[in-house]
């Protein structure tokens, strides 16, 4: 019935919205920004109604959850960053239907997923800077799905993957594209240096693992990730320890996807952490 038609692993980095503002960092993260654009280009050339996030900014304790509200609109102000991202203004329309059948279909696959499509909940910060650079005029609709699971197995959220591109593929009436936003490493900068990270990553070891991981993308390694998935998230600081990553690798197909991952927008350090735009064939 439906069509996947784009899945990719993008950045959020506050750095960007600040990008847009007159001071010493204007412009700094203008790849970054140019990327989403050209992920969007593709998105409405394929004819794409509605995006999915995976969110690692949506923290639960609890539990899957999908934010399918039919509106939302409001203003943001980063809790963790305010410095970085304050007064921004959002307007997106939501998809209950799309949302309601992802968590059914994941609920069904032995994952327990609750659907919010009448909720004041608005969406975090891991897919409202995303859909400000590529959805400023509203064209696509959006479900945001929770990314930042604390108590959850990786592999459960792997299951969430393959029911969302389930309930895509074999109920959805329409063309979906699903965002797997997060970084690569995610360690900040220590207090007290952050300017000085503003552009770099931690640590050589994170930068050297990242690039590592980037190398097995673009060859198609699924295998020899998959295997180390589990511990990179643990010893590279992965952003919600990575369960947008595995909730991409299920929709795509885990080990025995064969997808080589397109780069664009290249890597990058920002505030200590390593970030990237990348497409996964589907």
């Amino acid at each position: 019935m439906g069509k996947l038609a784009l899945a990719a692993k993008i950045t959020h980095v506050p750095s960007m919205y600040l990008s847009e503002l007159d001071g010493p960092h204007k412009g700094c993260r203008q790849a970054a920004i140019d990327g989403h654009k050209e992920i969007a280009r593709r998105c409405r050339e394929a004819g794409v109604d509605t995006i999915v996030v995976f969110d690692t900014h949506w923290l639960v304790n609890s539990g899957y959850h999908i934010n399918c509200s039919a509106n939302w609109e409001g203003i943001y102000t980063s809790n963790e960053l305010p410095h970085f991202i304050k007064n921004m203004p959002f307007q997106l329309r939501g998809n209950p239907e799309l949302g309601r059948l992802i968590g059914d279909q994941a609920t069904a696959d032995g994952v327990f997923t609750r659907v919010h499509d009448a909720t004041s909940l608005a969406p975090e910060y891991g897919t409202l800077v995303p859909m400000r650079y590529m959805n400023a005029d509203g064209a696509f609709k959006v479900v945001s799905i929770a990314a930042l699971c604390t108590v959850h197995d990786l592999k459960d959220s792997i299951v969430l993957g393959r029911a969302v591109r389930k309930a895509i593929e074999q109920q959805y009436d329409g063309t979906v594209a699903v965002l797997a936003s997060g970084s690569l490493s995610h360690r900040f900068a220590q207090n007290g240096v952050a300017e000085e990270f503003m552009h770099k990553v931690w640590s050589p070891f994170l930068e050297t693992v990242d690039r590592s991981v980037i190398d097995l993308w673009t060859r198609g390694d699924w295998k020899t990730f998959c295997g180390m998935l589990a511990e990179y998230a643990v010893k590279c600081h992965g952003e919600g320890m990575m369960h947008d990553t595995a909730m991409l690798l299920g929709l795509v197909g885990g080990e025995a996807y064969d997808g080589q991952v397109e780069i664009v927008t290249p890597y990058f350090g920002s505030s200590g952490t390593g970030q990237l735009n990348a497409i996964f064939p589907v």
